[in-house]
């Protein structure tokens, strides 16, 4: 799924490149916010190269951004028990791309109807508009959940349930400030604090027990 992010932002790119080839002939100084515009947007739909490290049992994070959650809490949707929760805020300066925290079976994704809160708000994990990937790997089951924000109004999905992904490997992206959690079960050792900044793929947040 290399550069799956740049495309997209193929509809932005063009009708950004047209404002400023139209600007440019009749008003040239407006055309410096086009072009301004043009590169924040190849800045923000960019999608670097991780390196996972190595351990099975590990759980990265599955986004870029600032730990601003850690708590435990009933999920009744889709595991159907008390986990452990770390919720991450990406502001619009990050990257954007998801991926997955273990290796492991996509056994499921649904989408959810909601708000646009802002991403830092509280509720937003339960009111606003969602999509959430189980996937269940030798280390264990564990739950992404991705969260529109204010500004970011859509989530796009590259992966589809029976999908492998290895860890680390992307699955989808939120266009624009958002927020990303990970539920795990509450034997996992937590390895991450309130307001440590991490990366997708490579940042360690938890330990999943190993099983025998």
């Amino acid at each position: 799924m290399k550069n799956k992010a740049l495309t997209e932002a193929t509809w932005i790119l063009g009708a950004l490149a047209a404002g400023w080839l139209l600007t440019l002939a009749l008003l040239p100084v407006a055309s410096i916010l086009f072009a301004a515009a043009i590169l924040f947007t190849l800045y923000f739909f960019r999608d670097p190269e991780r390196v996972p490290p190595a351990g099975e049992h590990l759980a990265v994070s599955p986004a870029d951004g600032v730990v601003t959650t850690i708590d435990e809490v009933d999920e009744d949707e889709f595991l159907k028990k008390r986990v452990q929760r770390i919720g991450i805020f990406l502001s619009v300066l990050d990257v954007h791309v998801n991926r997955s925290p273990i290796a492991g079976e996509v056994t499921h994704s649904e989408p959810k109807p909601g708000l646009f809160l802002d991403a830092r708000d509280p509720r937003c994990s339960i009111l606003n508009q969602s999509r959430s990937w189980v996937i269940a790997g030798p280390s264990g089951t564990v739950m992404v959940k991705q969260i529109t924000g204010a500004i970011a109004r859509r989530i796009c999905p590259w992966a589809v349930v029976g999908d492998t992904l290895d860890r680390g490997a992307r699955f989808g992206m939120i266009r624009f400030g958002s927020r990303t959690e990970l539920y795990l079960p509450l034997d996992a050792k937590i390895l991450v604090k309130n307001g440590d900044r991490v990366r997708g793929g490579e940042t360690i947040l938890a330990e999943l027990p190993q099983i025998p």
